[in-house]
């Protein structure tokens, strides 16, 4: 099937899709960003599988309050609508952001597959094509993320960061408005075309994301994660070392007992064999950080089996915690 043939079988609904042979409908949201990754994943299926495809949309309340994600209970905010809707039978698969699912299990639903990790980095978008250290004193940054503040503090102590709301477009708006610079995830950027308005991607040795930024997850209903055609749309989308390295830094997420609002970046990456994973943890105001790192052999398609990612994710939270991560950074919160 070419690529003309794939797209063809790809649609999109704002309305309910009642469920018919031949048919596979992906649940997402309905923001550019969640369309268009969820577009992405919709051709691969139809390929794999060559089957019709339509992309159902969900509103979530994430999406229609205006309110600062703390205060509505962090990301998993956008998560809940997508999962009823899957458990309710209304959709066959759910397309999520990595970095907004609730580390505890969600009964009946499976992590059925993550697909290729894209850039896991933060990226600056800044007027003037200014880097962090070029912004003048004072300059005003906007951010929806706890530990984004935790960073840019520490790196500018004389910023002013201003919680950030809206779609992409909506926040890049605010750039030469009332805001010097916003920081978003480099990945949405790029999966949007609007990698031109980056003017900084951070190292993330120096500030290590969100665990799972970067990263899709594709839920399934248990009971149909092994049954065809799920089955191998799932195969076709599923990389093992993308969720291998997902895996390890949710796990670590998971023992912290700290929801995905939390001051806490973490970087899990194969590199010469092994699987290594750092992680930070920041006081609020940037003034302190903790960091620890560890590392497992990495063998593709085993790993995963054995629990090493879980593991690693769990050695490197014990160090953290054992160093006084919980006297630095609020945890014990939602998970």
């Amino acid at each position: 099937m070419n690529d003309r043939e794939t797209a063809a079988r790809v649609r999109r609904s704002d309305s309910p899709v009642a469920a018919a042979p031949g048919l596979i409908r992906i649940g997402t949201r309905g923001s550019a960003l969640a369309v268009a990754q969820t577009t992405t994943v919709a051709e691969t299926v139809a390929a794999a599988t060559g089957l019709e495809v339509v992309l159902v949309i969900v509103t979530t309340h994430g999406d229609t309050s205006r309110a600062p994600l703390s205060q509505l209970g962090g990301t998993g905010v956008f998560v809940s609508a997508l999962r009823d809707a899957l458990l309710a039978g209304e959709c066959d698969l759910a397309v999520h952001s990595l970095k907004d699912l609730p580390t505890a299990p969600c009964h009946g639903i499976a992590l059925g597959a993550v697909p290729g990790r894209a850039d896991a980095r933060d990226a600056l978008c800044a007027r003037d094509g200014l880097a962090l250290a070029e912004l003048p004193e004072g300059a005003r940054v906007g951010t929806g993320s706890p530990r984004r503040v935790a960073q840019l503090l520490a790196a500018r102590p004389d910023l002013e960061v201003l919680d950030l709301r809206g779609n992409v477009d909506t926040r890049l708006g605010r750039v030469g408005a009332d805001l010097d610079a916003v920081v978003l995830a480099a990945a949405g950027l790029d999966r949007l075309g609007r990698s031109a308005a980056i003017t900084e991607r951070f190292p993330l040795a120096a500030a290590p994301s969100a665990p799972g930024q970067g990263a899709l997850a594709i839920e399934a209903r248990s009971s149909d994660a092994v049954i065809a055609p799920y089955a191998a749309a799932l195969a076709a989308l599923d990389d093992p070392e993308s969720r291998a390295r997902a895996l390890a830094e949710r796990a670590l997420l998971a023992a912290l007992e700290a929801g995905c609002s939390a001051p806490i970046g973490a970087t899990a990456r194969v590199d010469d064999g092994r699987l290594v994973l750092s992680a930070s943890v920041y006081r609020l105001d940037g003034r302190e950080r903790l960091t620890a790192q560890a590392e497992l052999p990495w063998i593709e398609g085993h790993l995963d089996h054995l629990g090493a990612p879980e593991q690693l994710g769990r050695a490197v939270a014990d160090d953290l915690l054992a160093r006084g991560a919980a006297a630095l950074a609020p945890l014990g919160g939602e998970r």
